[in-house]
């Protein structure tokens, strides 16, 4: 099926057609949301006021897992519920979710004791969803699994198996795989205010088209709210100076070289002095090191780690790690936001949303859905069409999404990095055979070619240079002063593609260079 650009996606907003669902955001939710409703045969429109996955669902720890610190917690409803989304994920988007083996070391007996059962226990709900058994490994084999760890206190170890992905990509196939199923989807479309009947139910909404400035006024049946920390905002226009739902917390993570763990297998530490986990996962041939989780006053488009943030995650993985990483090791340093409950006016304390999601409905008809993780964003969606279905009479059809195979399923990798956009890498090396030209790599040290920027202008929506370097390369993610030095490159390749003269490609670049700063730790 040949993609829609930005441009065809636009030409689907005639006057007076109403919309079965309107889904504002265009993240991890949202975009699930689009996904259920298109393949339902909803009229569906998504609207997302910057890029897809800008905010919090570019920004996770790059696992599709069923949360072992959950059980840890007793929730176990919860978890296998998340162990059989992991399982649906990887069978619907086998291009993009590998097993991952993870090693947590232990220090004595009732640890070990501890983790094994624990974990076996996590392996039985997995079910026939299963990625692979828990077993005890000796100190040697540890040592073996995670090349780079410290052996000074290591006496053995707990293997287990989840999952590991690339978010980002995942929500760009999520937003095609809803166009596939005839839903609009158009990133760059602020949602500016919502218009309702004379019953005071929803009827419409209005937004602007960022690159036009064109005011487009929308009429539909129902409305859903999956903009994650920013619920609020829209729950504002819906009702005027209402508490606040949500206060964010911020995660970091750290980038490093993969020569501080060699292996295969990523290191889960169970037990930090902040109470949390902390991971060492593989990701793109770096080591991805985190998180934290900081409540914060405020939230932003562009969170920025805080340095106690970043002395924590260095400190805490340095106790493991044979060689400390320093500040200068760090090649890129990202942040990302999840909602918290707002705290009560007589304290100054959050707790976190549930991670199985919450579903609020307004006396509007405004659905807003929040909390949760991107494990489970399909049964998200599922719920939230159900309950949109139910509150604004929309006619009764089945979800569909449980075998639903997302946009670029190929079950078989061929070993090269393009394995990545599945069946997409086809229709990538064929620009490189029109046009030989752009199978020029973009910067010695990466395997990026100019291919890939062209696609994403043509095929995936990439409206600038973040968009590309942040979010289709993950570049920016990667190593924060790779993506600077050929920013300039990426724009000229951007704007001979769009049409674009040299002014833009200077603000471009003006543009990226101030994000990209906050992603390269300065030097002191």
């Amino acid at each position: 099926m040949k993609l829609k650009t930005r441009e065809e996606q636009l030409s689907n907003l005639q006057e007076n057609i109403i919309w079965d669902i309107v889904i504002i955001g265009g993240g991890a939710t949202g975009l699930g949301c689009a996904v259920d409703s298109a393949s339902r045969g909803f009229k569906t429109l998504l609207l997302e006021q910057y890029d897809f996955a800008k905010g919090t669902s570019s920004r996770s720890t790059k696992l599709v897992h069923g949360g072992v610190r959950y059980l840890a917690q007793g929730d176990v409803s919860l978890v296998r519920e998340a162990l059989k989304e992991r399982g649906l994920l990887f069978q619907n988007a086998p291009h993009l979710v590998n097993k991952q083996s993870f090693v947590i070391p232990c220090f004595g007996l009732f640890s070990k004791i501890k983790y094994l059962v624990g974990l076996k226990l996590y392996d039985w709900l997995s079910g026939k969803y299963s990625f692979g058994s828990s077993i005890y490994l000796n100190k040697n084999k540890v040592l073996d699994r995670l090349k780079g760890i410290s052996e000074k206190h290591v006496s053995g170890g707990i293997e287990y198996y989840d999952g590991q992905f690339d978010d980002a990509r995942l929500a760009i196939n999520l937003a095609q795989t809803a166009i596939d199923h005839g839903a609009t989807v158009l990133n760059y479309a602020k949602v500016t205010s919502l218009s309702k009947g004379n019953n005071s139910k929803l009827n419409g909404l209005t937004f602007i088209d960022a690159e036009n400035q064109k005011e487009y006024n929308i009429q539909t049946k129902s409305i859903i709210n999956a903009t994650g920390v920013f619920v609020d905002d829209i729950l504002n226009m819906d009702t005027p100076g209402r508490n606040h739902l949500v206060r964010p917390s911020q995660g970091v993570h750290l980038v490093l070289d993969r020569s501080f763990m060699k292996g295969d297998s990523a290191l889960m530490i169970p037990e930090t002095s902040d109470g949390r986990v902390l991971f060492a996962v593989p990701w793109h041939e770096h080591l991805v090191v985190g998180t934290t989780d900081t409540p914060l006053d405020s939230h932003s488009l562009e969170p920025v780690a805080l340095q106690k943030e970043i002395n924590f995650i260095l400190e805490t993985a340095g106790a493991y790690l044979e060689k400390r990483p320093t500040e200068s090791d760090v090649l890129s340093v990202f942040a990302g936001l999840r909602p918290l409950a707002a705290p009560d006016k007589s304290t100054n304390k959050t707790k976190e949303i549930s991670r199985s999601h919450k579903l609020i409905v307004s006396p509007s008809g405004l659905v807003t859905i929040t909390g949760g993780k991107w494990t489970t964003y399909r049964k998200m969606a599922e719920d939230t069409i159900n309950e949109t279905i139910k509150v604004c009479g929309l006619e009764e059809k089945s979800c569909a999404t449980e075998q639903l195979k997302i946009h670029g399923y190929k079950a078989q990798k061929e070993g090269s990095y393009l394995d990545i956009y599945g069946s997409d890498a086809l229709s990538i090396k064929n620009i490189i055979i029109q046009q030989p030209e752009f199978g020029n790599k973009l910067i010695d040290s990466f395997p990026y070619t100019a291919a890939e920027v062209i696609w994403f202008v043509r095929n995936e929506m990439a409206r600038s240079i973040e968009d590309v370097l942040a979010r289709r390369l993950r570049l920016l993610f990667l190593d924060a002063k790779a993506a600077v030095e050929i920013a300039p490159k990426v724009a000229q390749l951007m704007a001979s593609e769009m049409g674009y003269g040299k002014e833009w490609e200077t603000q471009q670049v003006n543009n990226f260079n101030a994000i990209a700063s906050n992603y390269i730790l300065k030097k002191k």
